[in-house]
């Protein structure tokens, strides 16, 4: 395709949606900024004047994707990956601290924050590692290749102190599973996850109980019985023989690592009835599951404490009801649902949310631009915008499906993993369902670097979908 053709085959259904995404989402950032005693629309130092300067710049880099031959971005995805993870280091040692993370370059009263590109670049080098001829998730070392693009930006956002943008990338799980990586993967990451929310609500001891009454009731169903009940009873003793010389001599150890010794040397047993009397082979599998959850169990205090800013556990906490700050960490979310409840079913109006025009709401034209939707348009508006990324979300499920070409079929659905991200994360932030980690709401937020990251996202899938029926390689 030549580039006096650069617009043909291009779905505008699509270029529709994110029109309509972009238009309202400006409007909105208009009306957070809004000032009735000084209505100047041409004021260079308000968001919404900045924001459309960043839509134009937008707009321009979308001319030169569409300019751009659709093999540009499969042959320099790990050239554009490499120089993405530079910016990461970069930041790091020379970057502005903002809210407490070190992620964005300013020069001057511009702000650059290049994990919104990074994502972009990932998703080129995913797309090209996966479409590589003899992939497969069962090769371990495809595997690891795959894990190591992911997990090394997560890894260097996760020291800039911004746990938000880095949590983006788990995502990329769910391409994987769409490209072969086993579903038990995707079940374990789900065990992990509940674990560690446990870990804030109950005590390691109750978490350890639920772990292997679970585990060895899956057991005992497939038929380890009598193993079973020899290892329960050896874990016990074990215990209750600990506890005894605890006791005399006058020393103190919590029971959760009591019980830890006790299920040791249960695994042991299990493990040597399956090496030496080769019975029930599965066992270690079940094992590794039960003890990589009670090492997760021991290990969430060390993460939350040591990975996480002392004002986002206390937002997690709030989240599950374990703390009550409705003047601290709570008082964003609260004032949130607050707007959004106040628009009723049709909206207080364009321009009236008082919310809105008198600042209660933090961070309103960035994080919680949805507050505005709700209080000014209702409802109806709500509803009308939740709709919209839901259509465009099936509209790039739909379009990654038809790609003849296995790199743009993985990077679209990197593209459509991506936004459901954001989309229900920032939901849930501005409704109390999810903590609040600093996660913007595509072509909505205000910020150049985010709208610039979602605009090349997009547009770079839709210009490799103007190639659908060839293989780009």
């Amino acid at each position: 395709m030549g580039s006096s053709s650069y617009n043909k085959g291009i779905d505008w259904v699509t270029v529709g949606l994110y029109a309509l995404l972009v238009i309202f989402g400006w409007i909105n950032i208009y009306a957070a900024n809004f000032n009735p005693e000084n209505p100047v629309f041409f004021d260079t130092s308000k968001e919404y004047f900045k924001q459309l300067v960043w839509i134009g710049l937008s707009l321009f880099f979308v001319g030169i994707i569409l300019l751009t031959d659709s093999k540009f971005f499969v042959e320099f995805a790990y050239v554009f990956y490499g120089f993405t993870l530079l910016l990461l280091i970069a930041v790091l040692l020379f970057g502005k601290e903002i809210n407490g993370a070190k992620s964005w370059f300013e020069i001057g009263s511009i702000r650059f924050q290049p994990a919104e590109l990074t994502k972009v670049a990932t998703n080129l080098a995913i797309a090209r590692a996966i479409s590589r001829f003899g992939f497969s998730f069962k090769k371990r070392m495809d595997f690891i290749r795959a894990g190591f693009i992911v997990f090394t930006p997560l890894l260097l956002i996760l020291l800039q102190n911004d746990t938000g943008s880095a949590l983006v990338y788990a995502v990329f799980i769910l391409v994987f599973y769409r490209e072969g990586l086993s579903p038990y993967i995707l079940v374990f990451g789900l065990i992990a996850a509940v674990v560690a929310i446990l870990t804030l609500m109950v005590s390691n001891s109750t978490i350890l109980g639920i772990l292997i009454m679970g585990v060895f009731g899956i057991m005992f169903s497939k038929g380890v019985r009598r193993e079973l009940l020899i290892s329960l009873i050896l874990g016990g003793l074990t215990i209750g023989l600990a506890a005894l010389v605890l006791y005399v001599l006058e020393k103190k150890l919590a029971f959760e690592y009591l019980m830890a010794g006790g299920l040791l040397i249960a695994s042991i047993y299990q493990l040597w009835q399956v090496f030496f009397k080769r019975l029930h082979k599965f066992i270690p599998t079940y094992l590794f599951i039960l003890w990589s959850a009670v090492i997760l169990t021991f290990s969430a205090d060390y993460f939350f404490s040591e990975l996480l800013s002392p004002y986002q556990l206390t937002r997690i906490n709030v989240l599950f009801g374990i703390e009550e700050d409705p003047l601290g960490a709570g008082y964003n979310v609260n004032q949130s649902m607050i707007a959004i409840g106040s628009g009723g079913f049709s909206g207080k109006g364009f321009l009236q949310g008082t919310q809105t025009k008198f600042d209660f709401v933090p961070e309103q034209s960035t994080d919680f631009i949805f507050c505005t939707v709700g209080e000014e348009w209702g409802f109806v508006g709500s509803v009308g915008v939740v709709v919209l990324f839901l259509t465009l979300l099936l509209r790039l499920l739909f379009l990654a499906e038809k790609q003849h070409s296995s790199f743009s079929r993985v990077y679209g659905f990197g593209v459509a993993a991506i936004f459901f991200f954001h989309f229900a994360i920032n939901m849930g932030m501005t409704i109390g369902l999810a903590p609040v980690i600093g996660i913007p709401l595509p072509f909505f937020s205000y910020g150049g670097s985010s709208l610039w990251g979602f605009t090349l996202l997009l547009f770079v899938f839709l210009k490799l979908d103007t190639n659908r029926s060839e293989l780009i390689r």
